[in-house]
């Protein structure tokens, strides 16, 4: 089953965790430091639930297709 990935980008405060566990997923802008989402319907990566879990503030949502 797919999942839907959204990231806010106004609460993100760039600690790029997100980007360390699931890089496939979620990228890093340089011009405004912080990270955002390459794909937003992905596959079944695991990834994408630990990195969510990672977020310091909170501001990756994870929805099943």
């Amino acid at each position: 089953m797919a999942q839907k990935v959204t990231l806010d980008e106004a609460e993100c405060i760039g600690c790029q965790s997100c980007i360390e566990l699931c890089p496939d997923v979620f990228g890093f802008d340089d011009e405004t430091e912080k990270a955002y989402v390459y794909e937003q319907y992905t596959g079944e990566e695991e990834c994408i639930e630990d990195a969510a879990a990672a977020c310091p503030v909170d501001c990756i949502e994870v929805e099943e297709e």
